[in-house]
């Protein structure tokens, strides 16, 4: 009984068509579709783009130049979440010390914790009075954290005017992130006037120290004649220089250079290619162990049909099996 009514499942399973969605209601689809709207929408705009969603990964390196011994111990132990909250309070409290005595790094690391928690609760006003105190000492990465905090949308420390300015000391004393912000700026006209030449010389800067977000946007600007000479060797150059150090939009745009279209069709299809590939990279893992099952049941199912022609139960097992292994994993 057991048997027939498993069968019946398997048969079931079988011969029930499966319900196909139309290609315009799957969600990979719309995806790609909205994807392929919006590019369109910026080609005919001619909107400026920045490629740099995970600047914010590397543009705040933990590690500075001429951190004392205190500092780096202190910080090793804020970080360590395998020790006790009590031990972490402590350390944060000597840091708080260190700070006050004019630590310069201490007073940097005191402004990001204040600005971000979770250790601290988030504070701006005292984020912004620490970052200010390093800043001030001429610390560079303190002055670009403290340029990008008075940029933002916090109400309570925006100011537009003073976050240019530190900036603009930041990139003076060796900050090609901060460079890379001022050619932003200049580029977008958001929070000064807009001068795309005064923008290419800061990306420049920027590129000329190693950053590879102001590489590819410079290649860009060069590609397109904005703010420089449209000049498609330098932005071959400059297009090599950043896909060197990994940035996957100058890769993917230097594998079709040589295909013959407007640079702005060019640059949008770039963006298209990364944003697809990212798409199907989302939905490439399984989203469940549906197809497993799927595997078990058509294993079943051949498994009825070779006992039915005669064959034992385990016959050609190991074959079958190592052949699903080989297929699947």
């Amino acid at each position: 009984m057991t048997c027939r009514c498993f069968s019946t499942r398997i048969e079931y399973y079988h011969d029930k068509p499966r319900e196909k969605k139309k290609l315009s209601q799957e969600k990979v689809f719309r995806q790609i579709k909205n994807a392929v709207i919006q590019e369109a929408e910026r080609i005919r705009m001619g909107e400026i783009t920045f490629e740099d969603a995970d600047l914010t990964e590397h543009d705040e390196p933990e590690h500075g130049r001429g951190e004392s011994y205190d500092f780096w111990e202190l910080r090793q132990i804020i970080w360590d979440d395998t020790l006790s909250l009590a031990d972490r309070d402590g350390a944060m409290e000597e840091l708080e010390r260190l700070a006050e005595r004019g630590d310069t790094h201490a007073q940097y690391l005191m402004g990001q914790l204040y600005r971000d928690g979770p250790l601290l609760f988030p504070d701006s006003q005292k984020a912004k009075d620490w970052l200010t105190q390093a800043a001030e000492q001429g610390l560079p990465e303190a002055q670009y954290v403290l340029g990008k905090f008075l940029l933002s949308d916090d109400p309570e420390v925006r100011n537009p005017k003073e976050g240019i300015r530190w900036l603009k000391q930041a990139a003076e004393n060796g900050n090609r992130f901060a460079a890379y912000r001022l050619g932003r700026e200049y580029l977008t006209g958001e929070a000064m006037t807009k001068d795309t030449s005064k923008a290419a010389k800061w990306f420049t800067r920027s590129a000329e120290a190693g950053n590879q977000y102001a590489q590819y946007m410079l290649g860009k600007l060069y590609l397109t004649g904005q703010g420089v000479t449209h000049d498609q060797t330098q932005a071959m150059v400059w297009f090599g220089r950043s896909a060197a150090q990994g940035n996957q939009y100058a890769q993917l745009f230097l594998e079709r250079q040589n295909e013959i279209r407007p640079p702005s069709v060019m640059l949008a299809a770039t963006r298209l290619l990364y944003h697809m590939s990212r798409i199907f990279e989302n939905h490439s893992l399984p989203q469940s162990d549906a197809g497993l099952h799927i595997d078990w049941k058509r294993r079943q199912q051949l498994r009825e049909k070779r006992i039915a022609l005669g064959h034992k139960p385990n016959d050609h097992e190991e074959e079958q099996s190592q052949g699903m292994t080989m297929k699947g994993w």
